[in-house]
């Protein structure tokens, strides 16, 4: 499976916004965002012509970050997005946020979405009774995602399920229904644009495909 492997501090600090993309990091002293505050590089500090398309592109960048997919699979998704009823820009940041690997993480049982990923891999989750090791699966409504019985008392997620400071930071969004006792959760729906990232312009996404 085809990854991205630069730096995930560096992508923070390109992009101008923290993207806690290294779980609990993102919160410490530790975070090169809050160290340091501008573009990696030499020229990192220099003030850089901002041009309309260089807004677009940034957006797209961000937002395949924030998901942790590479540029292939996130034409892909436009794609399918667009053939879809509906606004293209909302329609693909649902998909986005139906992947088991965004749900995963939303539900609370892993730190950041790639910790998710790599929990799916290692086939950890179940949706609807059934394993998969498949982070890009699609998740529908009345769906159920759980922690298999056989990994409940892993090590990973004793310590997951007992950081208070995850269930703070992560909150369960409303579309989906969390069972911490049981270690599942259930879609209960679809969700609706104000359920999705506020700080994602997928108006700049879509224009800039459009081009």
């Amino acid at each position: 499976m085809a990854k991205n492997k630069e730096a995930k501090c560096k992508i923070c600090r390109r992009e101008g916004v923290k993207l806690f993309l290294k779980g609990e990091r993102c919160n410490s002293d530790k975070c090169s965002f809050d160290r340091k505050p501008y573009s990696p590089g030499l020229h990192g500090r220099e003030k850089k012509r901002v041009t309309e398309y260089k807004i677009q592109l940034r957006e797209k960048q961000k937002t395949k970050a924030m998901y942790g997919m590479l540029e292939r699979q996130f034409s892909i998704f436009y794609k399918r997005a667009d053939l879809k009823k509906g606004a293209t820009g909302e329609n693909l940041l649902r998909m986005l946020e139906c992947r088991l690997d965004n749900v995963v993480y939303r539900l609370g049982f892993a730190n950041s979405r790639a910790q998710a990923r790599q929990l799916i891999n290692h086939r950890h989750f179940s949706v609807n009774g059934k394993g998969t090791d498949i982070p890009s699966f699609i998740v529908k409504e009345g769906d159920i995602i759980a922690v298999k019985e056989g990994s409940r008392d892993a090590k990973i997620f004793k310590e997951i399920m007992a950081d208070e400071n995850i269930a703070a930071r992560i909150a369960t969004p409303a579309w989906l229904e969390l069972n911490k006792d049981e270690m599942k959760g259930k879609v209960i729906r679809l969700p609706e644009r104000e359920d999705l990232p506020q700080d994602v312009k997928e108006n700049l996404i879509v224009e800039l495909y459009s081009k």
